[in-house]
Order: C-alpha cells, then sequence, then structure tokens
C-alpha cells in the first residue's frame, strides 16, 4: 500500500512539473493583469527616496507566458526604478509567468532635488510587453525638497520659516536662554528616534488656517496615524515661557514632555487650539511642572492623554481627551494627576489644579483618576466637565454620559447636536486667557456662557 501511494505523490508530481515546464504561450489573447491600475507614492522628500511600492503581476491563463520587456518610460533619467529578484534597474527583459501564478515587481522612487519650494509632482509609466500586448501603469510621486538638520544644536535666536519644511535627523537642540519661533504654516519633521530638546524658548505660533505641524518623516498612508515614529518635544529643566499655538504634534513616543518647575511665575507651557494625537506613551507629560492648556483636541493615545506627576501646577481650559483607539489593549486611564509618581516616589512640590470645561471620554471604565496621598498641599478645582470616571470631584460634573462625537472612527469630535456636553460649561469671561484663548473655540466660534464643554461649540 505504501509503495503505491508513492508512486502516485511521484506521479503527480512530475505531471505538475510537466506542466510547469511546459512550453510559453504566443498567443496575444493571452495578457497580464495587475493588482493596481496605478501606482502613486504619497511626499517623498529629496535625496532620501523612499519605501518601495509594488505591484503584483498575474498569469491567469492555463499557459505560461512570458513578460518581454517590462520598463520605465523614461529610461535612465526616470525618478524611479524598478526592481525584480533583487536587481534595480529602470528595465528587464524575458520574464517567465507560469500558469495561474504571479510575481510581485517593486518600484523605488528616487527624487534629486530641484529649486521648488512647494511640493511638485513626478510621473512615468511602466510598460509590460506580453505577446505584442503593451499594457501600461502610470507611476507618480510628489516630491518635496527640504531643510535638513542632523543633531544641531541652535545657539541663537532663530526662526522656523513657513515654505519648504524641515527634515530632523536625531536630536536638535534649543540652547539655554535662546529663543526658537516657529512661523505659521511651517512643518518640521521628524525621521525615528529624533526629538526636539528645548533648553531655552520654543514659540509656535500658529493660526486657525495655516497650522504648524511637527510629525514623523514618514509620510506614506500606512503610516498615518501609527504612533512612536519619534521622540517628540522635550522641554528641559532650564527651559522656560514656551507656547505653542495652533498646533499639530502627532505620532510620537510622547508629544509633549515637560520637566520640573518654571524659572519664573509663567507657565512652563502654554498650549492652545492644538492638536495632539496617536502617541505610543503620552500626549502630554509633565513632572513636577506648571501647564495651561486651552482649547485643544487630544485624542488616541497608548496609555495616558495627560500625566500630571510629582505634584505641578496645571490648568485646563476647554479641552476634548478622547481615547477611543482599540488598536491597543489600554487598562490606564486618559488623564491622571498624582502627587506620587506611578513607582511611589515621593512628591517634590505641592498640587495645584484646575480642570474646568473638558471632556475626557473612553473606552475604559475610569478615564480620569486624581492620586493623592495626603503628605502635602493637594489643591483640586474640577468642575463643569464632562468625565467618565468613577469619582464625581463635584457635583457641577456630568459623569459617564457619553459626548455623543459626530464620528470618532474617522477622527471627527465635533459634537452632535443632542450631546449632553452642551450648555454646561462654566462662565470662564472673567478668567486672565478669556480673551486670547478661550473666547472662541478650536474653529474659531463664539463661546456664549453657559457654554459647550471641551474645545467645540455645537453651532
Amino acid at each position: 500500500m505504501k509503495n503505491i501511494t508513492t508512486i502516485l505523490l511521484l506521479s503527480l508530481a512530475i505531471i505538475a512539473a510537466c506542466k510547469r515546464d511546459q512550453g510559453i504561450s504566443t498567443n496575444p489573447e493571452n495578457k497580464l493583469n495587475f493588482s493596481t491600475d496605478s501606482i502613486l507614492f504619497d511626499t517623498v522628500f529629496t535625496s532620501i527616496g523612499s519605501t518601495s511600492r509594488s505591484v503584483k503581476i498575474f498569469n491567469t491563463s492555463k499557459v505560461n507566458i512570458q513578460i518581454s520587456n517590462i520598463r520605465l518610460v523614461g529610461g535612465q533619467n526616470s525618478p524611479f526604478k524598478i526592481n525584480i529578484n533583487g536587481v534595480s534597474q529602470a528595465s528587464v527583459n524575458n520574464i517567465r509567468v507560469n500558469s495561474k501564478d504571479s510575481i510581485y515587481l517593486f518600484v523605488k522612487a528616487i527624487i534629486n532635488p530641484t529649486v521648488a519650494n512647494a511640493p511638485f509632482l513626478v510621473q512615468d509609466t511602466l510598460e509590460f510587453l506580453t505577446n505584442g500586448n503593451l499594457q501600461k501603469i502610470p507611476v507618480v510621486a510628489y516630491g518635496q525638497n527640504a531643510i535638513y538638520l542632523n543633531a544641531k544644536t541652535i545657539n541663537q535666536d532663530f526662526t522656523f520659516k513657513k515654505g519648504i519644511p524641515y527634515l530632523i535627523f536625531k536630536p536638535l537642540n534649543i540652547a539655554q536662554n535662546v529663543k526658537a519661533k516657529i512661523e505659521p504654516g511651517a512643518k518640521l519633521y521628524f525621521h525615528s528616534n529624533a526629538q526636539m530638546m528645548v533648553y531655552g524658548t520654543l514659540q509656535a505660533s500658529g493660526s486657525l488656517n495655516d497650522s504648524i505641524t511637527f510629525c514623523s518623516d514618514r509620510t506614506e498612508r500606512i503610516y498615518r496615524d501609527e504612533p512612536g515614529q519619534w521622540k517628540g518635544i522635550h522641554f528641559g529643566e532650564t527651559s522656560k515661557d514656551n507656547t505653542l499655538n495652533y498646533c499639530t504634534v502627532k505620532n510620537a513616543l510622547v508629544g509633549l514632555q515637560v520637566d520640573s518647575v518654571s524659572p519664573n511665575i509663567n507657565p512652563k507651557l502654554l498650549v492652545t487650539n492644538c492638536i495632539i494625537k496617536n502617541h505610543t506613551v503620552a500626549g502630554i507629560m509633565a513632572y513636577n511642572s506648571h501647564v495651561v492648556a486651552i482649547n485643544n483636541l487630544m485624542y488616541n493615545c497608548g496609555k495616558y492623554v495627560i500625566m500630571g506627576l510629582y505634584g505641578g501646577n496645571y490648568f485646563f481650559y476647554h479641552n476634548t481627551i478622547a481615547n477611543i483607539t482599540t488598536s491597543v489593549a489600554r487598562q490606564t486611564p486618559s488623564v491622571i494627576f498624582s502627587d506620587n509618581n506611578e513607582d511611589g516616589m515621593p512628591r517634590f512640590k505641592n498640587f495645584d489644579l484646575t480642570f474646568t470645561n473638558n471632556i475626557v471620554w473612553g473606552n475604559v471604565d475610569n478615564e480620569f483618576l486624581i492620586n493623592n496621598t495626603g503628605n502635602k498641599p493637594f489643591v483640586t478645582n474640577v468642575k463643569s466637565n464632562l468625565l467618565k470616571t468613577n469619582k464625581s470631584y463635584d457635583q457641577s460634573n456630568r459623569l459617564n454620559t457619553d459626548p455623543l462625537f459626530q464620528d470618532a472612527k474617522k477622527d471627527n469630535y465635533l459634537l452632535a447636536g443632542n450631546s449632553p456636553a452642551q450648555n454646561i460649561g462654566a462662565d470662564l469671561s472673567l478668567n486672565p486667557y478669556y480673551n486670547q484663548f478661550i473666547k472662541f473655540d478650536l474653529k474659531n466660534i463664539l463661546r456664549t456662557f453657559p457654554s459647550d464643554v471641551g474645545c467645540f461649540e455645537i453651532k
């Protein structure tokens, strides 16, 4: 019986081998099929290249066929290269594709610097010649020149300008007593493991229609919401008077890390009208510091959206804080303030927290936590918020009621018309930040009290 089985298996193998080794058809009716009808690259920074794109080539016929030639029409001058079997070139010949089989073709963009400031378009066409049939796939990439900063320390006042983006490799240091300004519309891209270390002052002043961007240099769609691609912005012990207004900070390990108390009476960090999203550990991580946050949308971080540890002075008004992502198995609250750190280390400073007119929501049962050890003065003023939490803190808070975002799955955190977050906000018209930052919401809609809580008013 074993001999018969062995003979049958050998026979089947021989038949299959013969079928694969049969002749190559030259019938013009046998054409190729492709996994895509075009190949598109997102913005590629010049001189760096990009990750490759791939296209799968199918032979759906019952016979073997041979692709006589695959080429980029631009030839050696093309901004792209094709790769089959590990060889990068502009043209390849005589590629066999067996019956009911497929092969992968990889395309890489290599874009040379130009004088253009704005993103520019480069394109070519892939041609496949098979049995006299000429089939084409367009190849398109958006290129962008950049200013490269590699392990640079800024030792005198400096302005990052709108136009050509900045591409940052390794740490970018702002030295003590140095002021770095960022113009509206400027874009700072950070390579893997790069970060901005601020020992002086950072003033990033965007606008509603021309915001500032801090993000990874991986612009491909698959990396658009991927956290942990760079280290973030770190404000060191000597740093002071930092402001971020109308900025987007995304896809880092920690978006904004703020160390120690301010060396003066001003907030160490004033962050207003910003979007802070998709960070591995936290959006804002502050240790014994002084942070004021107003009108910000902060969401989808792997552990915490906001951490205030070792005590400190924290003032949060009209922020929307949401942690609904299911990409990680999170058990930690979105917001935690504590006079001890997570490891039980002693506090260094008294604790003063004002948390008013905010939304804190997510998919964990307790999304808002204050940890008071009772060792030193601990002052909290948590009022008129919509919170998902197991403690009320104040009777003015609305607890464990879905704020009814319009479409959080698509990053739309505007409030639905029937949201329970409407008309429950405390009157902040006498707040010192009212005229400059609280009077209008993140979309520049006028607030009237009792206002809606969070960063957006319902129109």
